[in-house]
């Protein structure tokens, strides 16, 4: 995998190298996936008739994440481990992609100063804030939860 992420290139660009490699080393599985990210990629340039962006692409890529996690959870229920063990390979090859996660306390240290920063202090103020934490941490967390610590701090 190519974690170079220099300031040229950009996500498709390194789906695209690494697809490239893929298919020359035999990696049938994981070329299927970069596949499937560069259709799900040019899908959205066609839709929208503009060269993605790598905001859009990590939106992309966070979307076909939680697709398979929400697969994850109805092959558990089913008993298809055979299939879960399958999305949770292709999780992995995704999120070698997206940006690194914040931890806990970076996440709690963000909501903290985001609300302080906005004077945020009740309920109603909540999409003030989600939206401050989407800006500032754009696919590093997940939104769901921060909602919830969100909620319990404003409440």
């Amino acid at each position: 995998m190519n974690d170079n992420q220099g300031p040229i290139s950009s996500i498709k660009e390194r789906i695209q190298e690494d697809a490239n490699t893929a298919l020359k080393a035999g990696e049938k599985f994981q070329l299927g996936v970069l596949r499937l990210a560069l259709s799900s990629i040019k899908q959205y340039e066609v839709d929208n008739r503009k060269e993605l962006d790598n905001d859009n692409a990590l939106s992309i890529l966070e979307k076909m994440v939680k697709q398979r996690q929400e697969a994850i959870v109805q092959f558990k229920q089913g008993g298809r481990m055979d299939i879960v063990e399958k999305e949770s390979k292709e999780i992995e090859i995704i999120k070698k992609y997206l940006p690194k996660p914040l931890n806990e306390s970076s996440i709690n240290r963000l909501v903290n100063e985001i609300i302080t920063d906005l004077g945020a202090n009740s309920l109603k103020d909540m999409g003030k804030v989600m939206k401050e934490i989407q800006v500032r941490a754009k696919g590093r967390v997940d939104m769901k939860s921060v909602s919830e610590k969100i909620k319990h701090i404003l409440k």
